[in-house]
């Protein structure tokens, strides 16, 4: 659900004292060369001016790497990939050499040819191997070719008030791991008392829908299929019984998920901020938002796996290049990625200047999302560590458990799909006599008219 998190604020890296002039064009150059041989390439991601911080590392950054590779002029321009007018931006020749995807676009992009084959290109760009390969996957097409980059990702897991466990006789370093332990400790911190609610999710503007196919992917199962060359949903089944009895049994059994309902992210947010919530289901870039929007403190929030762990909703974003680009340009734009976004030597660089920024580190996520393996995913989990300003063992459980969980994408036309599924979690959160089989099965049917529309 890319209205929620945090998904927009790319990795930044750090250079300081170093001022810069970006041309504002328009569109992708296309094969335009600066004079003396010097190559151009546009690209999109720079912040806008009401993110002081991330628009001055950004613009500092495109200074230091100009400075560093003087055969290539960068013309950057601000926001992000819009899906809406993307196809005419490409065709128009307006669409950035170099441009920025949610991990639920290139599957689509890739098909319809609107992205640069990368295969040969990036063979000899550094670090690419050390990518988690489950990342790298999401930018290839079926017979493994490679289209684009990712930069950064998140996960689904719970994120948890340690306060409140800590009052309702729970040790909150041992964050539920199951979701019949998540119902026994909603029911703890409901008796609390005062208006306190034990665990809470969403229902409304189609986040309810995202927040099913949360349930759904951290039980094993998912929301939709591929059937030869056609999309099919996948939830009717006994999965999705047992996560919706889940909640029904919270919500009316329980009364362990208080009364108000129609809830989406910002209210339960500000439950969570204000101290009246146990858990939630969120990403990890939930976190600074309870504390910068809410009032919250990081040292009373735990974020652990998503319950179950048998698979949890994966997303995140990288970069692809424009299928018009020359040469040149290509390698120009996969230099720039691999420098500001996938750099192990600058790490520390750029993580010190959210430390000194008075920005989060020690989160598993911005500066230093989980991309990496291996060797360089213990470099950046040291750098992390050295300048973390935020209580990271707080965070500890959700780290261990992130590469054993398979990740998988939302699905195709995810907001229309999520659209048809808000209705089943509206019914189960707000009707103690809702039919779930008939929940399912209506909801299936709407499901699959929106995936047939799915090339």
């Amino acid at each position: 659900m890319k209205s929620l998190s945090a998904r927009r604020v790319i990795s930044l890296l750090a250079v300081t004292g170093l001022a810069v002039s970006l041309c504002a064009c328009s569109g992708g150059s296309s094969g335009t060369s600066a004079a003396g041989g010097k190559v151009t390439i546009t690209i999109d991601g720079q912040p806008p001016t009401t993110q002081p911080f991330e628009r001055k590392q950004f613009d500092q950054d495109v200074a230091a790497f100009e400075a560093s590779h003087p055969d290539i002029v960068i013309q950057a321009h601000e926001g992000f990939m819009d899906p809406k007018t993307f196809s005419a931006k490409l065709a128009g020749g307006q669409l950035e050499d170099v441009y920025y995807v949610y991990f639920t676009d290139p599957a689509q992009i890739i098909a319809r040819h609107q992205a640069a084959d990368i295969t040969e290109a990036v063979k000899s760009v550094p670090h690419v191997s050390d990518i988690q390969p489950q990342l790298l996957d999401n930018f290839k097409d079926a017979g493994g070719k490679l289209y684009g980059l990712p930069t950064a990702n998140y996960s689904m897991g719970l994120v948890y008030s340690r306060p409140l466990f800590q009052k309702a006789g729970l040790d909150p370093d041992k964050p539920p791991t199951t979701w019949a332990e998540v119902r026994t400790d909603a029911a703890k911190i409901a008796a609390l008392g005062n208006g306190t609610v034990g665990y809470a999710d969403f229902s409304k503007n189609n986040q309810g829908g995202w927040h099913f196919t949360s349930w759904m992917y951290s039980l094993g199962g998912d929301i939709a299929k591929k059937v030869g060359d056609t999309w099919k949903a996948d939830f009717n089944n006994d999965l999705g019984r047992q996560a919706l009895n889940y909640l029904h049994q919270m919500r009316w059994d329980d009364n362990s998920m208080g009364t108000k309902q129609l809830l989406e992210a910002t209210d339960v947010q500000r439950m969570m901020g204000a101290g009246q919530l146990g858990m939630y289901m969120a990403a990890p870039d939930n976190v600074p938002v309870l504390v910068k929007q809410f009032n919250g403190k990081y040292a009373d929030y735990g974020l652990a796996g998503v319950p179950e762990g048998k698979g949890t909703l994966l997303g995140g974003e990288g970069y692809m290049i424009n299928p018009k680009a020359n040469a040149a340009q290509v390698k120009a734009g996969l230099t720039w990625v691999q420098w500001k976004y996938l750099n192990p030597d600058r790490f520390d660089s750029f993580v010190k200047a959210y430390a000194d920024g008075q920005q989060p580190v020690g989160l598993p996520a911005q500066p230093t999302p989980d991309i990496w393996q291996g060797a360089v995913r213990a470099q950046q989990q040291a750098v992390e560590k050295k300048y973390a300003n935020v209580p990271s063992t707080n965070y500890q459980s959700y780290v261990d458990t992130f590469q054993q969980i398979k990740g998988t994408i939302e699905p195709p036309d995810a907001q229309e799909v999520y659209a048809a599924l808000d209705n089943v979690m509206q019914a189960v959160l707000t009707d103690k006599n809702a039919d779930i089989n008939q929940l399912l099965s209506s909801a299936e049917s709407k499901v699959n008219n929106v995936l047939s529309q799915v090339k």
